[in-house]
C-alpha cells in the first residue's frame, strides 16, 4: 500500500511520537520508585534490573542505536530543501533523542553504568536468539552487502551476541549493531545533496529502523521492567510506520529500501 503525505500522516507521527514521550516521563517516576529510588520502598517497586541484564542492555545498545539515528537525521537536514524528507528527519531527531534521554535515565536511576566495556554490543539478546541470530545487520564498508552475510550483522551462522559478527568482519566501519550505517557511509550521506542525499537518507534509515525494531522487539520479549517494555513495543510500532512512509518517500524519487 502506497501512503500519501498529507496532515493525517503527520498528524499520526505526532500523536505516537507524543504518546512515547508521556510514557517515558511516567516510565522514570515509576522505574524509580514512588521514593525516587530504584527498588523504593512507597509503592513496592521491583529492584533494578541487574547490569547484565535485557533491561540494562537494551537501554545502553539502543541508546547508542538512536544517537546515529539523530546524527543522520540531522546531517540530511543540512544536505536538502526538501520539505517531506526534512520534516521526516525532524521528526525522527527529536523523538529519539527523548527516547535516548529516557534510556540513559533509566541507567542512572537503576545505578548502572551507560558503558559496559566487558560486554559485546547485543549481548543480551543471545537469551533469545542463541546460535540462530536474528536481525537486520550493518552493510559492508562503502554500503554494499558483499561483505557480510544476508541476514546483516547477526547471519544466520553467527550469535547473536558476536562482536565481530556485529561489524561484519571489519573492526574499523563503525557499524557494530543491526541496521547501523557505517563510517563509510555517512561520509557518503554528509557528501551527497538534494535527491541523491534524500534517497540515501532513507535507505540508510530504512535500514537502521529495520535493525531498531528487531532490538525493540528482544527487549519486548525479555525486558522485566514493563514500562521499559511498553516503550519498545511503542518503538517497534512508530518505526514500523515510518518505514512505510519512507517507502513511500522513496518511490516518489524512483528508488526502493535496500534489499
Amino acid at each position: 500500500m502506497t501512503l500519501t503525505l498529507t496532515r493525517t500522516h503527520w498528524v499520526s507521527i505526532a500523536a505516537v511520537a507524543l504518546a512515547l514521550l508521556f510514557a517515558g516521563a511516567a516510565t522514570v517516576a515509576s522505574a524509580g520508585g514512588d521514593d525516587g529510588h530504584p527498588g523504593g520502598h512507597g509503592g513496592g517497586a521491583a529492584a533494578a534490573p541487574a547490569a547484565d541484564s535485557a533491561d540494562a542492555g537494551f537501554a545502553r545498545d539502543m541508546a547508542v542505536h538512536h544517537q546515529q539515528a539523530v546524527e543522520m537525521s540531522f546531517i540530511v537536514r543540512d544536505r536538502t530543501q526538501d520539505e517531506e524528507v526534512r520534516r521526516l528527519a525532524y521528526d525522527i531527531a527529536n523523538t529519539q533523542a527523548n527516547q535516548r534521554g529516557m534510556l540513559l535515565g533509566w541507567l542512572d536511576l537503576w545505578g548502572l553504568p551507560k558503558v559496559d566495556s566487558g560486554a559485546e554490543p547485543m549481548a543480551w539478546m543471545e537469551q533469545a536468539h542463541g546460535e540462530g541470530g536474528h536481525g537486520d545487520g550493518a552493510h559492508g564498508d562503502d554500503g554494499g552487502h558483499g561483505g557480510t552475510s544476508g541476514n546483516g550483522a547477526h547471519g544466520s551462522d553467527q550469535g547473536a551476541g558476536a562482536g565481530d559478527a556485529s561489524r561484519g568482519g571489519q573492526p574499523d566501519t563503525g557499524a557494530v549493531m543491526p541496521g547501523m550505517a557505517t563510517r563509510a557511509e555517512l561520509d557518503r550521506l554528509a557528501k551527497a545533496s538534494g535527491k541523491q542525499a534524500e534517497v540515501l537518507y532513507l535507505q540508510l534509515m530504512t535500514d537502521h529502523h529495520k535493525g531498531g525494531v528487531a532490538m525493540a522487539e528482544g527487549c519486548a520479549s525479555l525486558c522485566t521492567v514493563p514500562q521499559e517494555k511498553a516503550l519498545a513495543q511503542g518503538m517497534v510500532d512508530a518505526q514500523q510506520f515510518e518505514m512505510d512512509l519512507m517507502a513511500d518517500l522513496l518511490k516518489k524519487r524512483g528508488a526502493a529500501p535496500r534489499p
